[in-house]
């Protein structure tokens, strides 16, 4: 299998050259563009597996290109941005980004969430995958069944629907209001309580120390991730 592809939009020059070197050293091909028109022909002809997108191009609106993007493509989008307010880090993942990179970063923590994001490519796989396994832990959806070390681990129906939904998009950032919908609906789409409350539950139940977990993660003022 060839190298994965990757396409990075971001207008200044000192970042891309940053990025660009730690992705090829790390493996990857990438091809860069600065600005949003360039880099959605790129889209079409260099077919990327990931796009790391800056928001604030001079050609126009992150958030809006991210949005015509998901009319035409699935791949992962990982937002690399000065914008550091919550607000627009929520802006950008209900437009359908898979995660969010405030500059300044570090270059490890940028090279984990692409391998996150890569691992989790639609394009890796044309059905979905119906068993997950996690340190002790092993999901079988078919029989719908969760194990841990062997033994079978009682979820009440709430907990197993935020369970699956956390299952479906593995390394992606997930808003309080998606999970709130996705559990329980429309109705209480802006109760993070809840949220807080059976994501506790999970980690008690499914993670080795609930204390330091591994796989049920905080974003602070955005909502959740779940990472294998």
């Amino acid at each position: 299998m060839s190298d994965p592809t990757i396409l990075l939009i971001e207008d200044e020059v000192q970042i891309r050259r940053l990025v660009c070197k730690a992705l090829e050293t790390d493996g990857y091909r990438v091809v860069e563009s600065g600005t949003l028109g360039k880099g959605l022909l790129q889209l079409h002809g260099a077919a990327p597996q990931l796009l790391i997108l800056d928001l604030g191009l001079p050609d126009g609106d992150g958030i809006a290109f991210i949005r015509e993007l998901r009319s035409q493509f699935t791949l992962p989008v990982l937002v690399l941005s000065a914008r550091s307010a919550e607000g627009e880090k929520i802006r950008a993942l209900d437009a359908g980004a898979d995660d969010y990179l405030t500059k300044p970063f570090a270059t490890g923590e940028l090279l984990a969430r692409v391998r996150a994001q890569l691992r989790r490519n639609p394009a890796e796989s044309a059905t979905p995958p119906t068993h997950f396994r996690f340190g002790e832990v092993e999901v079988d959806l078919a029989q719908r069944r969760v194990t841990r070390g062997g033994a079978a681990v009682h979820l009440t129906p709430i907990e197993y629907r935020l369970l699956l939904a956390m299952l479906a998009d593995p390394g992606k950032v997930l808003t309080y209001r998606h999970l709130l919908r996705a559990v329980w609906g429309n109705a209480h789409s802006e109760s993070n309580h809840y949220l807080r409350i059976y994501v506790s539950h999970l980690r008690q139940k499914l993670e080795a120390d609930p204390t330091q977990p591994e796989y049920f993660l905080t974003e602070t003022g955005i909502g959740y991730r779940f990472q294998i």
